[in-house]
């Protein structure tokens, strides 16, 4: 019985860690995000809504989070939009918003944003010479539907 119990609580002592990082709300970490430096690719107002897409390098993401660049990553950029109210400037940081990108050969890959202190981003792989086809969904805390759409390219 003895043995059992110090099994059961190994395997606790093991598993917490990772059930901890998985239950992470990657939203309220301090990570620099605000202090995203990267090309500003494409700007518009889309009913009412400022919205702001940024592209940067992994490399430079990493650089910014003060973090390491894991060598197992195959994604290549980071894609980041922040939203602001169009009349009065204010940030806008709850909603959905899903990005696909058309990458030069015309695959697809598409990937919800999270939100990161003030923007909404999330990674991909640009690794291509190209254009690429940038199409984003969104639905912020008053219910509508936006979209907006651009192209960016890897030289």
């Amino acid at each position: 019985m003895k043995k059992i119990t110090v099994i059961i609580a190994a395997l606790f002592a093991l598993t917490a860690p990772v059930a901890s990082i998985a239950a992470m709300d990657h939203g309220s970490m301090k990570m620099e995000h605000g202090d995203h430096q990267g090309d500003v690719a494409h700007e518009e107002v889309v009913e009412g809504v400022k919205a702001t897409f940024k592209v940067m390098s992994m490399k430079e993401h990493m650089k910014v989070m003060k973090m390491e660049m894991p060598k197992e990553m195959k994604e290549t950029h980071h894609i980041a939009v922040e939203f602001k109210d169009a009349k009065t400037g204010k940030a806008l940081t709850e909603g959905e918003v899903k990005v696909k990108v058309q990458n030069p050969d015309k695959s697809e890959q598409s990937k919800d944003l999270m939100g990161m202190q003030g923007h909404f981003g999330a990674d991909f792989d640009l690794s291509k010479k190209g254009k690429y086809g940038v199409m984003c969904k969104f639905q912020l805390k008053d219910g509508k539907v936006r979209s907006a759409k651009f192209w960016y390219t890897v030289k």
